[in-house]
């Protein structure tokens, strides 16, 4: 218990750097792929990327409602799963309209409040 309070952490004492150097650290981030950005700007591409990609699945689920319905010949049991579709389809969309907006404002706060230059 001793040897854990001595520790050199815990004291303030100065520690070895584990990358050796600045320019290890700077070197082992561009070859990795990592670049310089900021984890907040990551994590709102990523986001964007990802709300992008389910508004583009939510607007194709409705247009395969919408041809199902047309094609449906007058056939209420075709039509009623068409209208299911669609409704499924829109609150969908309704949902991720939401989750984008409450996960912009969430970023953009956190950015303003940070201190961070990038834009979400």
């Amino acid at each position: 218990m001793l040897m854990f309070l001595a520790s050199p952490v815990l004291v303030g004492a100065a520690t070895v750097d584990p990358f050796g150097s600045p320019d290890l650290k700077a070197q082992t981030g561009s070859s990795l792929g990592l670049g310089n950005k900021d984890p907040r700007a990551i994590a709102a591409t990523v986001i964007n990327t990802m709300m992008g990609f389910l508004g583009i699945i939510a607007v194709v689920l409705i247009l395969i409602g919408g041809f199902k319905w047309m094609t449906a010949a007058g056939n209420e049991e075709k039509i009623s799963e068409a209208k299911k579709l669609l409704a499924a389809a829109a609150i969908g969309l309704v949902i991720i309209l939401a989750s984008w907006g409450i996960a912009n404002f969430v970023l953009t706060s956190i950015m303003n409040s940070t201190g961070a230059e990038t834009s979400v």
